[in-house]
């Protein structure tokens, strides 16, 4: 494809944004519902898996072209070049991050920098390394990964137009080299352009293939990474409601493992594999775009609650890059009910969780107990009792055993906020049983 083809495509995709601009997309944080928007989203990812880009190879005519269009849109945002030379881009060899910055409103927490990413290369034509084939054909990666630029742009985008800015910057960036080893993370982290020299990463969101959203799952990789994050999660999940499965183990494989070796927390999103991964059939048309905006909510309220925290954030939890799913599996796994044992007052056992320690696990549930009755599943955790916060499991023990009759339970299922209504527990004596640690 000749050069000027390309640049043509630049120059569609400069009408694309304003045409998709939704009148400016003025308004508060707070509107993010309707400044987020599935079809905006959409345009973004046909522009970037057309044709026209080539499939976005790192360093290539085409990858240069979808930097070009992924500027355009920061400029149309209103978010500050934080690049080389007061521009948005950070050479590296043939490549280039685009990052922007969103300065913070706290001069107290002006160096701690809040980081939300995505890779905008892919694989090209496909080389017998990089796809599953066939190759020598146009690689689009419309999920892989012009979903995930789609929503970090969305998100860009009520950045820009909030009128209080939360208390810490926010650095909006835009990967290259993913697909060549994780080039340009490590590389950003490892030689900081100018504008940031004197920030620090303290926490990242990265966004890759969030364009296959099914029955409401989203996978999600470093929640272990701090202390607490899982809860956060949870809350910034309230209106959102997706299915969040809780991966732990760390794989080299996307660019939050970069920042998980740096020892800053990190969380991935992200709805998963499928046939058309690293093939020329990852095409727009079978992207969700309705699904890239509920992935995008979630992670535009992950920052934001991050970036406007209050008090200063947890450090980086170091057990997390020595935890695997077996760990989970075995803090998770189901205690038996030993025949004849008692009911007890409530009817079930909990762990504790040194990972997200105010939301103890529940490990067994007693057949047509209160709580069985009220719907508490294994694998739940307790989160609140009677609309207070559990501590800890010490405290959520102590608090059962004093709880009247028909105590209110909030409960974590898979991410999702549950409110539970327990009857007939009886009068005040045990409660519920803290279960071995494992």
């Amino acid at each position: 494809m000749e050069l000027r083809k390309v640049l043509s495509a630049v120059a569609l995709a400069g009408a694309i944004l304003s045409a998709g601009s939704s009148g400016g997309k003025r308004g508060h944080a707070a509107d993010a519902a309707a400044v987020i928007d599935a079809a905006d989203a959409g345009r973004h990812v046909a522009a970037l898996a057309d044709d026209a880009f080539e499939g976005r190879e790192g360093g290539s005519r085409g990858g240069r072209a979808a930097g070009a269009y992924i500027v355009e849109a920061l400029r149309a945002a209103g978010i500050e070049p934080a690049g080389d030379d007061g521009t948005y881009f950070q050479r590296f060899g043939a490549m280039r991050n685009i990052l922007a910055l969103v300065p913070g409103s706290d001069p107290a927490c002006e160096r701690e920098l809040v980081v939300v990413g995505a890779h905008y290369d892919h694989v090209g034509y496909g080389t017998a390394a990089n796809s599953y084939g066939p190759t020598g054909l146009i690689h689009n990666g419309a999920d892989d990964n012009a979903s995930g630029v789609a929503g970090v742009l969305e998100i860009a985008q009520v950045l820009g137009s909030m009128p209080v800015k939360p208390r810490r910057p926010i650095l909006v960036a835009f990967w290259d080299g993913e697909e060549k080893g994780l080039l340009g993370s490590w590389h950003f982290l490892r030689v900081r352009p100018k504008p940031l020299r004197d920030q620090r990463p303290v926490f990242a969101v990265n966004l890759d293939m969030i364009g296959r959203l099914r029955g409401d799952r989203v996978e999600v990789y470093g929640a272990r990474t701090m202390t607490g994050l899982r809860r956060m999660l949870v809350e910034a999940n309230r209106e959102t409601g997706l299915e969040l499965v809780i991966d732990w183990d760390i794989a080299d494989d996307s660019d939050h493992f970069p920042f998980i070796e740096s020892r800053v927390a990190t969380v991935m999103l992200h709805t998963g594999l499928h046939d058309e991964y690293h093939r020329p059939s990852d095409d727009v048309q079978l992207v969700d775009t309705a699904g890239v905006e509920r992935v995008a909510r979630l992670a535009l309220e992950v920052v934001t609650t991050v970036a406007d925290a209050p008090a200063a954030l947890p450090p980086f939890r170091d057990a997390s890059r020595r935890e695997k799913n077996a760990h989970r599996d075995a803090l998770e796994r189901v205690l038996p009910l030993p025949p004849g044992s008692p009911r007890g007052r409530w009817g079930m056992s909990t762990r504790a969780d040194a990972g997200d320690p105010q939301a103890p696990v529940v490990v067994r549930v007693v057949p047509d107990s209160p709580l069985d009755q009220a719907g508490l599943h294994c694998g739940d955790r307790i989160l609140a009792i009677d609309g207070e916060p559990v501590g800890n499991q010490e405290t959520m023990l102590r608090r059962m055993a004093a709880a009247g009759e028909a105590p209110a339970l909030e409960v974590d299922r898979a991410g999702r906020r549950i409110a539970l209504q327990i009857v007939g527990g009886g009068a005040p004596s045990a409660a519920a049983e803290p279960a071995p640690a494992r």
